[in-house]
């Protein structure tokens, strides 16, 4: 049996928070469950903050790639494209090691979101630690309207992104401090504070908000998106 209304389900894992919010016609409650539980599965294979997940004992050389589940390879397959695709400004072994988490949680997101559609679900968000998947529209009347933190000053709404069938990605400085490095020269980028990406699928925007953050004030004649630099100015493509 489905809700009537707005149905909601938060999740801890993959070091983050991720949160439904499925609207009407809904889905019934072993959707919800089967999507968590999908999260978890991801988790267990992919978190490099567990010794025992697949991908640190790769990371540490206790088990070979033909070892691990088939989904790693399918992972840093794609990690490579997407080096690519960035000129090496998105990587896997951006911190000097292997972590494809960039890759992971966008994944996840929109693998779960399908879990829901699946279900029947037409209407509904998936957020995994700010980076949102929104299928459908809020209401019968009313878009998605997703505030973009502003890293200047906490608890502050840069702008909002309206619009049904899209993702958002956010990569800063506002939510984990300064995180991310340049994969090219190992140091943290230079001359923005956060870029959001909008696109039509979370994995790609997930990536491209990390790949132009790492690339830094460059990134402006490379992404289509939001930022706000280190001076406190912001340009858009909104």
């Amino acid at each position: 049996m489905t809700s009537p209304g707005p149905t909601r389900r938060v999740v801890h894992c993959m070091g983050t928070v991720f949160s439904f919010d499925v609207r009407p016609p809904g889905v019934a409650p072993e959707a919800l469950d089967e999507a968590a539980a999908l999260l978890h599965e991801l988790d267990e294979t992919f978190s490099t903050y567990r010794d025992d997940s697949p991908i640190s004992r790769l990371a540490h050389g206790e088990l070979g790639l033909d070892d691990c589940p088939p989904e790693v390879q399918f992972v840093l397959d794609e990690c490579e494209r997407f080096a690519q695709l960035t000129n090496g400004y998105f990587s896997a072994y951006a911190n000097g090691q292997l972590d494809p988490s960039g890759y992971v949680k966008g994944w996840a997101i929109e693998r779960a979101g399908a879990v829901l559609s699946r279900a029947g679900s037409t209407n509904h968000y998936l957020n995994g630690g700010g980076d949102l998947q929104c299928a459908g529209s809020a209401t019968r009347t009313e878009p998605w309207r997703i505030g973009i933190a502003d890293p200047r000053t906490p608890g502050r709404i840069a702008t909002v992104v309206a619009g049904t069938d899209f993702a958002v990605a956010t990569s800063g400085v506002e939510q984990r401090g300064a995180h991310i490095v340049d994969p090219r020269t190992g140091r943290a980028p230079a001359g923005l504070l956060s870029l959001t990406i909008v696109g039509p699928r979370i994995i790609e925007a997930d990536v491209y908000a990390t790949a132009g953050f790492a690339m830094g004030a460059a990134a402006r004649s490379w992404a289509e998106g939001l930022a706000v630099t280190a001076d406190g100015d912001t340009w858009s493509t909104f």
